[in-house]
């Protein structure tokens, strides 16, 4: 007979827990026999003594199966998902999925909101007049035979463990265990039913996990337990020193994604997206190799396939698919404000996270849960590393709807910029593949 105070104690001093403990931890949080003060004490544990690759994988599975499964097996390709750990601007989820829906991978995306910097792919989406992203899982399903890519949000009974266990790490400052983000993540993905995998896993400093040595370690813990489950499953490790694309703000990066899909979008957008939708083919087997899914992917991109599903899931998902061809239906702000540079020379650096503090605090983002999100607001970027750069030009424009935190914003942008006489190689956007193989 086990007792959470025991399996509490083991963690503490350092020990491995068997399959039959984490099972038994896990199955008595998620009913109310085990309080959350012991929860947010073996929380506490594992951020200190850390878990082993076992425990991780046995962790993931059992806050998986304490929750719906869904079972896809009805539908006629692979199914194939991507998860990013989110960035200042990341906004791959709404060009790459297209793309690869395009192909004939199906891409069940459950998807979650921000808090902190702009939105999450929720959020993005909602923007988007009368755009549902509550569905039940039966209209999920629906709408994903019927266009192969769908958009919900976390559903009370996908990993609700997961769920209760997170709201607790984030109130006792265990947020960053890298045993516990992997087990929350790829709980809810793996719930999907999907086949494979593609991890999105940023570093740099608008990144969650700044240090490319953490973000390594994350990508390997997330694609052991993808690979312990059996899935199809690959990691890029991409750079967020600078943010993707040009926009941060939630209407905006629709606005741009819908540019991407029509082959007019930042580079470093369209780029990232590619290769993203082709590791999808290619870990759903529709394409003989890497290089053939990316040929794949830029003909989706080039013949307009890929604005076609994204047009198409919105109409399912009673959102307006008329912003495809009408950027106008987005939210505008009232006005737009210019920051300009101080000094001739090229942008040596952008400060990443300072990008999306501002956004948030002009209310893109969220400082807490229960903060409202204005989908209009937001900063685009006229500059990226390495441009060059005129005195007085604009770097910035910020769209904004409320002047209340607008000095703050200004005072916290004067040092986003780096400018100097010449400016470093830009790092590359993806660093490195990472597969379950590799060590």
């Amino acid at each position: 007979m086990f007792r959470a105070i025991d399996v509490i104690q083991k963690k503490r001093d350092g020990q491995e827990l068997t399959a039959e403990e984490i099972d038994f931890f896990v199955s008595g949080f998620g009913r109310g026999a085990i309080p959350d003060y012991q929860a947010s004490a073996l929380a506490m544990a594992v951020y200190f003594r850390g878990m082993s690759a076992a425990e991780t994988l046995r962790l993931t599975r059992s806050m998986m199966l304490n929750g719906a499964v869904l079972d896809l097996s009805e539908l006629a390709g692979p199914k194939v998902d991507k998860h990013s750990t989110g960035g200042v601007g990341d906004k791959t989820s709404l060009v790459a999925a297209p793309l690869a829906a395009a192909c004939g991978v199906f891409v069940p995306m459950i998807s979650g909101r921000s808090l902190g910097h702009t939105g999450g792919t929720l959020d993005k989406l909602e923007s988007i007049p009368r755009f549902r992203v509550s569905l039940s899982l039966g209209e999920f399903r629906s709408v994903l035979h019927q266009c192969g890519l769908s958009y919900i949000g976390q559903t009370p009974d996908i990993a609700p463990v997961d769920r209760m266990l997170y709201a607790l790490r984030d109130v006792t400052a265990t947020v960053e265990s890298l045993p516990l983000i992997a087990a929350s993540i790829m709980s809810k993905k793996l719930a999907e039913g999907i086949d494979g995998l593609v991890l999105d896993v940023k570093c740099g400093d608008g990144a969650f996990l700044p240090r490319l040595e953490d973000a390594r370690a994350l990508a390997h813990s997330m694609l052991a337990i993808g690979h312990g489950e059996g899935k199809r499953i690959a990691a890029l490790v991409t750079n967020m020193d600078q943010p993707l694309g040009r926009a941060v703000g939630n209407a905006l990066e629709v606005a741009e994604c819908i540019e991407t899909l029509k082959g007019r979008g930042p580079r470093d957008l369209a780029s990232l997206s590619i290769e993203l939708a082709a590791w999808m083919i290619y870990l759903g087997a529709l394409a003989p190799s890497i290089d053939a899914a990316r040929a794949r992917a830029r003909e989706a991109l080039k013949s307009g396939a890929g604005i076609e599903k994204l047009r198409q899931v919105i109409d399912w998902q009673e959102g307006d698919p008329r912003v495809c061809d009408d950027l106008s239906l987005l939210p505008k702000a009232a006005e737009t404000i210019a920051v300009r540079a101080p000094r001739d020379g090229r942008v040596k650096r952008i400060a990443c996270r300072i990008i999306g503090q501002a956004s948030m605090l002009l209310g893109a983002g969220r400082s807490t849960v229960t903060s409202r999100i204005d989908p209009a607001v937001g900063i685009v970027l006229h500059k990226k590393i390495g441009d060059l750069v005129i005195d007085q030009e604009p770097l910035l424009t910020l769209h904004v709807n409320d002047r209340q935190p607008l000095q703050r914003c200004l005072d916290l942008l004067d040092h986003a910029f780096d400018i100097e006489r010449e400016a470093p190689p830009v790092a590359p956007l993806v660093r490195e593949v990472i597969l379950p193989d590799e060590k």
